[in-house]
């Protein structure tokens, strides 16, 4: 998780981890048999990271902050609400929207794999993968939440949802007080990736 500081700086830690190596490995042999070409992979990715990236999210979670009727349409059957704006395809057949509110904060795992929004979110992080953000999430949500910098008052509640590959959750975050009167343009650019999971708070910078 990109919390954990415990990571030796060996001269061996400069190489790709075990899983990367094979992962690169194995597409070196897929692009000599023919099988793949390397510039479809870059042009996925930079899909997923530049045109389906959190951008999409972001635009979602501004709209329901200035459309109550889009907002409460959006929690009551987010994927068709989401269909409406062209946001559908693969992992995002079934989504399911939550909302943090003052007494409940929601944040999102899927413990068996990595289950994710790719239409509204783009690329998972890597930690949203890693074992330890798995298995801690629904053992100790307010310790991992406190490590990525989110400190929630003792009363509040916190809500763990697991996605699933039937279903994948959005984090509708709060919106700041102090946003009021902004356009929905300018709202976008303060939805982070990390709060529409529930990992971080959406906050006006200074």
């Amino acid at each position: 998780m990109p919390h954990d500081t415990s990571e030796q700086h060996h001269p061996h830690s400069l190489l790709p981890s075990d899983p990367a190596l094979r992962v690169k490995a194995l597409e070196t042999l897929l692009v000599k048999k023919g099988l793949i070409d390397p510039k479809s992979i870059d042009e996925i990715i930079n899909t997923y990271e530049n045109k389906i990236g959190p951008q999409n999210g972001a635009r979602v979670i501004a709209n329901a902050w200035v459309d109550a009727n889009f907002r409460d349409a959006l929690l009551k059957d987010a994927t068709a609400s989401l269909a409406s704006l062209g946001l559908s395809g693969r992992q995002g057949e079934h989504i399911v929207a939550v909302e943090n509110t003052k007494a409940t904060h929601n944040m999102v795992v899927c413990t068996l794999c990595s289950c994710y929004p790719w239409p509204l979110l783009g690329i998972p992080p890597s930690w949203y993968k890693s074992d330890a953000y798995r298995a801690r999430a629904v053992r100790e949500p307010r310790k991992v939440l406190s490590e990525f910098g989110v400190h929630l008052p003792e009363e509040m509640n916190v809500r763990v949802w697991d996605s699933t590959a039937e279903i994948r959750y959005l984090v509708i975050p709060e919106r700041p007080e102090n946003t009021a009167g902004w356009s929905e343009e300018e709202l976008i650019k303060i939805v982070s990736r990390d709060s529409m999971i529930g990992t971080a708070l959406v906050v006006v910078p200074t």
